[in-house]
């Protein structure tokens, strides 16, 4: 999550002077406020969140000890495939995190019947994943979605229309599903080798090769 700040300062010959910064991570605010208060020319001070939320000081300072046991700054990394022989469908999804100071990393996939095409996969995949994110917790947040197929992420955009009823039916789940969940989504079109991860599981379910993780990690893609 990112955070900017708008503070009012008075010095001793200036008038009052309103600013506010720009986004900045975590780490960066907490040296900002302690800066901030040093000077003893701050009259008063709001923190607003990227969901466009707004706390005191204080309440900051409360909100941020909260935080540290639950997850946050969501990646999310999504891919289907489909077997045109067998009719059905293999779905990847990789999910980074952070929990307090530590980064985790969440994998599944799953073989599906009864949907038509490659492209509903992608639908389904993304879908599922939104799933799994509620399973972990993540509610009322911003998230990055990372996906190679062009056409869901320009359909979830508003940028392309959808003509096929199918596939707007998987819109409508999608978009309700992130309402549902308070999410701020923030899309990116990837190339298929920067989406290896979920592109791998998907093809593990097609082979019934199911897989299901959760583990603490170094770093993020």
């Amino acid at each position: 999550m990112k955070y900017k700040v708008k503070f009012e300062y008075k010095g001793v010959k200036t008038i009052k002077v309103s600013m506010e910064t720009e986004w900045l991570d975590e780490s960066s605010i907490d040296n900002l406020l302690e800066d901030l208060q040093r000077t003893g020319r701050i009259i008063k001070i709001i923190i607003i969140d990227e969901m466009e939320r707004e706390w005191s000081q204080k309440e900051y300072s409360k909100l941020r000890s909260k935080l540290e046991f639950e997850p946050a700054d969501p990646i999310m990394y999504f891919d289907g495939g489909y077997d045109i022989q067998t009719r059905t469908a293999g779905i990847g999804i990789v999910i980074y995190y952070k929990k307090g100071k530590e980064s985790f990393r969440f994998r599944a996939n799953a073989k599906l019947e009864q949907l038509e095409n490659n492209n509903e996969a992608e639908y389904a995949a993304l879908y599922n994943a939104l799933i799994y994110l509620e399973d972990l917790g993540m509610k009322n947040l911003p998230i990055v979605i990372k996906g190679d197929s062009q056409g869901v992420i320009k359909q979830l955009q508003g940028e392309w229309p959808c003509y096929e009823r199918v596939l707007n039916t998987w819109l409508d789940r999608i978009e309700a599903k992130i309402k549902e969940l308070g999410l701020k989504p923030n899309y990116e079109i990837i190339s298929r080798r920067d989406n290896k991860e979920a592109d791998k599981l998907a093809t593990q379910a097609l082979t019934n090769n199911l897989i299901e993780g959760h583990m603490k990690v170094d770093g993020r893609l």
